[in-house]
């Protein structure tokens, strides 16, 4: 869709509304990073609501925030951030602990047994949004009902293009992208640009385009496809649940990228993390492999 399709989409939003509101449901799984990173999300998060609706949409926002972290005194500082009565739009918000460090995924999915909505947000808590990014997000899957899912496009905090797409992964791009010198990655440099799908997903488009795979720091999805499939698988503690899910959904809809719903990603890779997150990323991906078949090359 362009952005002509989605001004005029957005024209006849409003009085789609009058059957009723746009209900939003968004998820948010913290465990123990930046506090202040935290804040600015849901920050952002809040003015993109508002945005919607000085645009004309009838905008209902829950907000549900699972904390995965040991610490009592962290989770008592995260409620805190996550209850601040200075974003009254999410009028709704549901603060919890699962008693231990359950994982992304099974967190997501307590969240997503708690949403009141038609559409649900996968959000990091290092991650902006833009400021008409749900606006246009939620107008997209309003009006293309064949979408199950939208990923928007995104930026590092130094203003560099990150690719969230994806095709299916060999296990020769999954170790290139995260264990090599970055003189082996320049020499595969066209062969990971593939595995990126750079060719489908570039920082200057302006189309709404289907897409294989995409990353789970940021996806707006139907809710009722994503409880159609279960949510996300419990075999995966952390990591590839995001690859697995997109795999899964295909047949409830096309997963897109919307070029023009933008955020700003503050992660990073999990060989940056230490030797911990190596080894998960390492399980996750044979479980990954072992569920939908290997690719070596």
């Amino acid at each position: 869709m362009t952005d002509l399709a989605e001004q005029a989409a957005a024209r006849v939003a409003p009085s789609a509304n009058a059957a009723g509101p746009v209900r939003l449901s968004v998820a948010v799984v913290a465990y123990d990073g930046s506090l202040e990173l935290l804040v600015r999300t849901l920050d952002a998060l809040h003015s993109a609501a508002a945005y919607a609706r000085e645009r004309g949409m009838a905008l209902e926002a829950q907000l549900l925030a699972v904390d995965n972290a040991l610490e009592r005194a962290r989770r008592t500082a995260c409620e805190d951030v996550c209850r601040d009565p200075g974003r009254p739009l999410f009028g709704a918000v549901d603060y919890w602990h699962p008693g231990a460090n359950i994982g992304f995924g099974a967190a997501h999915n307590q969240a997503l047994d708690k949403a009141r909505s038609e559409f649900h947000l996968i959000l990091n808590p290092d991650v902006e949004l833009s400021e008409d990014a749900l606006h246009r997000g939620l107008i997209y899957l309003q009006s293309a009902r064949d979408a199950a899912l939208v990923s928007p496009a995104a930026r590092d905090a130094d203003g560099r293009a990150l690719h969230l797409c994806k095709r299916y992964p060999s296990v020769w791009a999954l170790a290139l992208r995260a264990f090599a010198p970055a003189w082996l990655r320049n020499w595969f440099r066209d062969y990971l640009h593939r595995y990126e799908a750079r060719d489908l997903c570039g920082p200057g488009d302006t189309v709404a385009v289907e897409v294989p795979l995409v990353s789970g720091c940021c996806m707006l999805a139907r809710t009722a496809a994503l409880r159609e499939v279960g949510g996300f698988s419990p075999r995966f503690f952390l990591y590839f649940e995001d690859f697995d899910l997109c795999i899964r959904l295909r047949p409830a809809g096309r997963i897109a990228h919307l070029p023009s719903m933008r955020i700003v990603h503050h992660g990073g890779y999990a060989a940056r993390k230490g030797f911990r997150h190596i080894a998960m990323f390492v399980r996750a991906g044979w479980s990954f492999f072992r569920a939908h078949g290997w690719r070596w090359i």
